[in-house]
């Protein structure tokens, strides 16, 4: 009987330490999850208060003390309200003792994750007095595995996973404008791939300006609605763009009709509340290297760029309203580019950075939300493709992944959604013509052609 329990016991650990090894998310699901809950609640007023999270008691108890001599009270420890496991860590939401405040749990998240032997914490405030403490069991970043079921709605689409095991959403309604930078390697493609591949389900009109000759947006080219491959074709296009949206204010204004006996639900300032009859479809612009078209030596191509940073801040400014959204990915974007880009990146509220090579160009992107994510921006490991920052203008950041998205996957799903690419009769003569039989086409053919 002895030895059957040994050999059980053997088998346990080791089946524990393969699990560990190879599928992380397994072990923390059988095993970390039951030792992990079970050393927070044995260990919670100890690591409170060695993290420095408790406060003295109060002062009615120290004179009670002082009056009969008693032993001196202990500090005061933040109630532990409930532990909620999940797949990729615990939560434990927290109610603080009076005197503190959401940044002291911020300041203290590394003496937490040491205390708590868990790979990462991150604090945030739930209400007025309560706070959840977030903790990861494992490295949830090293192999990105997106959960089997995630939130899709119009215009809102699951980009990558969260360091505390969440679903980044990218969702245009509150964020319509985002700028991507990063390193050559750095990921951008991945994370553009995979936009694009979410986008292609739903009913959007897809329009690109890759100016690396197509290389990055023309496989792609079955379901976009408009296509430029140089900076003269992304200037006429950009133009068209600008048109539409004059065009869609237009039929707002003669839908509002606004008088005394008009209801409040059909009163709009945008096209989500015209009927569904007369709303455009939405559009998302995406612009694969913004240097390019920024960038000139001659006083024609100086020219060209006025045109394409003036239509560039106008649908910043007046795109959302008209659901023109853009997505602008760069190795750079900052004043050095110039006249007119630090006013474009003034609207533009979606920041991400992927691996940089230096610090100025994390300060291009966080400089003005947090000083945290610029150092963090700078800390991303080269052999970790995907990997980013991603700063909100409240100040907060984050670090995500995006699972790794091939360009065959991106084809393939862009060819299946073709027959959701909307003609936009402005952007016609930029819709990419492809030949249906690839086999056939001469050596020599155009990856796309202008439309007629």
């Amino acid at each position: 009987m002895r030895w059957l329990l040994i050999a059980v016991v053997v088998d346990v650990v080791g089946l524990a330490l393969l699990l560990r090894w190879r599928r992380p998310a397994w072990f923390w699901m059988t095993f970390g999850v039951v030792y992990a809950t079970a050393k927070v609640r044995l260990r919670y007023a100890s690591v409170m208060d060695a993290c420095d999270l408790t406060v003295p008691a109060s002062r009615f108890r120290l004179w009670l003390a002082r009056f009969f001599k008693w032993q001196t009270p202990r500090q005061r420890v933040p109630r532990l309200m409930w532990i909620k496991p999940t797949r990729t860590g615990l939560r434990l939401r927290i109610r603080m003792m009076p005197g503190q405040d959401a940044f002291d749990y911020s300041a203290a998240v590394d003496r937490l994750r040491h205390a708590f032997g868990v790979h990462q914490v991150t604090s945030r405030e739930i209400k007025p007095g309560v706070v959840e403490i977030a903790t990861t069991g494992y490295d949830v970043l090293k192999r990105v595995q997106m959960p089997a079921r995630t939130e899709r709605s119009e215009l809102r689409i699951p980009v990558a996973l969260c360091e505390d095991g969440s679903v980044h959403y990218r969702d245009y309604k509150e964020v319509p404008h985002s700028v991507t930078l990063g390193a050559v390697g750095s990921g951008k493609s991945v994370t553009q791939r995979r936009v694009i591949k979410e986008l292609a389900a739903q009913h959007v009109a897809l329009v690109g300006i890759d100016c690396k000759s197509g290389v990055e947006l023309s496989p792609l080219a079955r379901r976009f609605s408009a296509l430029a491959d140089n900076p003269d074709d992304a200037a006429d296009l950009l133009e068209a763009l600008v048109a539409r949206m004059e065009a869609t204010y237009q039929v707002i204004r003669r839908e509002q009709r606004i008088s005394a006996d008009t209801p409040d639900a059909e009163i709009t300032a945008n096209i989500w509340g015209l009927p569904e009859h007369l709303r455009p479809v939405p559009v998302v612009l995406t612009i694969d290297e913004i240097a390019e078209l920024a960038l000139f030596t001659t006083a024609a191509e100086k020219k060209r760029r006025e045109r394409i940073i003036v239509a560039l801040v106008r649908l910043a400014q007046l795109g959302r309203a008209a659901g023109i959204f853009l997505d602008i990915y760069g190795q750079r974007f900052g004043s050095e580019l110039g006249d007119g880009i630090t006013m474009l990146c003034a609207q533009l509220t979606g920041r991400m950075a992927h691996r940089v090579n230096d610090e100025s160009s994390a300060k291009m992107a966080f400089g003005d939300v947090s000083p945290h994510a610029v150092f963090a921006a700078t800390q991303i490991r080269n052999d970790r493709p995907g990997m980013a920052v991603v700063g909100h203008s409240n100040g907060d950041w984050t670090r995500i992944r995006a699972p790794h998205t091939s360009m065959r996957e991106a084809v393939t799903a862009c060819n299946r959604h073709a027959g959701l690419t909307p003609d936009i009769p402005e952007l016609a003569r930029f819709r990419p013509v492809l030949d249906l039989d690839p086999v056939k086409a001469p050596a020599t053919a155009e990856p796309f052609a202008e439309a007629a």
